[in-house]
This record gives C-alpha cells, sequence and structure tokens, in this order.
C-alpha cells in the first residue's frame, strides 16, 4: 500500500514539475519559432506550427536592421556586471553585520530595508529622476547602475545572511584568540567558506540587474550609445511595420550572456543552495 502511494506521489510531483517546466520554457520555444519564420508568415491563419520556409535569416539580418545591437548587448552586460559588483561590496559587510552582531533596531531595519524592496521601481521613478538630475548622473551608466544597485542590495543582504548564519561561530572565535581583528576574520576565514553563498547571491543579484535595465533605461537615459538590450530592441519597431522576427532573435541573443553563466556556474550554484540542508 505504501509503495503504491510513494509511487503515486511521486507520479503527482513530475507531473507538477513537467507542467511548470512547460508553463515557463513554452514561451521561450515560440520566441525561438518565431524567429525561424519569415515575417510575412509570422500571422498566418489557421496557425502552422512547422513550416518549410524556417530559416535563421532573421539571426543575420538583425545586425544590419539595428547596426548598435552588439553594442545594446555589451552595455547590457557591463551594466549587470557592475550593478553586481557595487551590490556585492555593499552586502557582504551589511550581511555579516546582521548575521553576527548585534545593535538596535536590527530585525526592524532589516525589515524596512524589505518593505521599501517591494515597491516597484516605477513607484520611485519620480524621486529617482530628481535625484539623479541633482547628482549630474542622467544620461551616463551611472543613471542605471545607481538604482539597479539601490533596489538589490535588500534583497542580496537577506539572502547572504541566512547563509553567513549557518557558518559556525567557534571558527571566527578562534581567530579571534590569535588576535585576528574582525575585518581580518572576515576576509580570511568567513568568506572563503562563504563561498557557493556568494556565487549564488552574486548570480542572483547579476539575473535581476540584467532583468531590470529596461524601466531605468528608458526614464534615466537618452543617449542611444548607452541604452541596453531591453531599450534598444524598441528600435526593431518601424513606423509601419515591426521585425518580429528579428526582435525575437535578437532577444534570445541578447539572454545568451545570462544562460551561459548559469551554465558555468551551475554545480556551484546547488552547491550554495543546498549548503546547511543536512546537518552532520
Amino acid at each position: 500500500m505504501m509503495d503504491k502511494y510513494t509511487k503515486l506521489q511521486m507520479t503527482g510531483i513530475y507531473a507538477a514539475v513537467t507542467v511548470f517546466l512547460i508553463f515557463i520554457l513554452l514561451p521561450f520555444f515560440e520566441m525561438f519559432m518565431a524567429s525561424l519564420r519569415p515575417l510575412e508568415h509570422l500571422f498566418r491563419s489557421p496557425y502552422q506550427f512547422w513550416s518549410d520556409d524556417f530559416s535563421f535569416q532573421a539571426y543575420r539580418d538583425m545586425w544590419d536592421t539595428v547596426p548598435l545591437l552588439g553594442r545594446y548587448i555589451i552595455n547590457s552586460v557591463f551594466i549587470a556586471s557592475a550593478v553586481t559588483g557595487l551590490t556585492m561590496i555593499f552586502v557582504v559587510p551589511a550581511a555579516y553585520a546582521y548575521a553576527r552582531l548585534n545593535f538596535p533596531f536590527k530585525n526592524g531595519s532589516l525589515a524596512i530595508f524589505l518593505g521599501v524592496n517591494m515597491f516597484t521601481g516605477a513607484v520611485l521613478l519620480i524621486p529617482l529622476y530628481r535625484v539623479l538630475r541633482s547628482m549630474g548622473l542622467l544620461n551616463t551608466y551611472w543613471a542605471m547602475i545607481v538604482p539597479g544597485v539601490a533596489f538589490l542590495i535588500p534583497q542580496g543582504i537577506w539572502l547572504l545572511r541566512s547563509y553567513l548564519e549557518k557558518i559556525p561561530r567557534e571558527l571566527e572565535e578562534a581567530a579571534f584568540v590569535d588576535g585576528a581583528s574582525r575585518l581580518y576574520t572576515l576576509r580570511r576565514v568567513v568568506l572563503p567558506l562563504a563561498t557557493p553563498g556568494l556565487i549564488v547571491v552574486g548570480t542572483a543579484v547579476f539575473i535581476g540587474a540584467y532583468a531590470q535595465q529596461f524601466l531605468f533605461a528608458i526614464t534615466f537615459n537618452q543617449q542611444r550609445e548607452l541604452q541596453p538590450l531591453p531599450a534598444g530592441l524598441f528600435e526593431f519597431i518601424g513606423y509601419q511595420d515591426v521585425t518580429w522576427n528579428q526582435m525575437m532573435a535578437a532577444a534570445l541573443t541578447g539572454i545568451l550572456p545570462v544562460m551561459v553563466i548559469f551554465l558555468f556556474l551551475q554545480k556551484y550554484l546547488v552547491a550554495g543552495l543546498t549548503a546547511g540542508a543536512v546537518k552532520e
């Protein structure tokens, strides 16, 4: 009886995972299929799943339609990398302080950080615009980097703090007995042990920074050469038509950096996400 119940339970789990994966991956699959179709065949009725006129022509033509497409992709990677680097600089000491130190209003301040982070960027666009204008950062890379860092710091602190709390305090106390300072202990003892957690948090921050560029780019930047890919995709929209197949091809090409990073760091992500799950 138990075996039948276990098999039924596992079947239900696999079915739920399959439905979830289909729901997540189906839009990307449809984007890929649309990128292979000629523009005049995209809106055929009835819908044709397969056609003999599939080709990769859109992947060649998109570079001519939007000459700065390569620059837009590089800008996206650069902005996301800069946001990730600056965010981790602030997140590491802050997460360590929340994990190890006791100070007034500790839990309350962290709750405020998370509460503020729940506001979408659209709600704060006007005050952000005024702040960036007063600092002279409009129409620069910083106009897209600074807001990205501000919105991702709370998430990074929350994630890394949970990981640092799993590191035994005895290791730090042993370093303190040997005369090490707290900063030295953080740099030489804690951070090497927290490497999987740092990779997980850094990857999550990078993906978040890559995904949130559109709103900041169209609001705080008017320089075409500085635009990231999400804003640059608008150039596929013409006065009379939209080159949907090339837009889909460019969008898929633009997410390749994130996919490559995820594939290379996959084993470290799994190690970081499962660290501390089993007690010895």
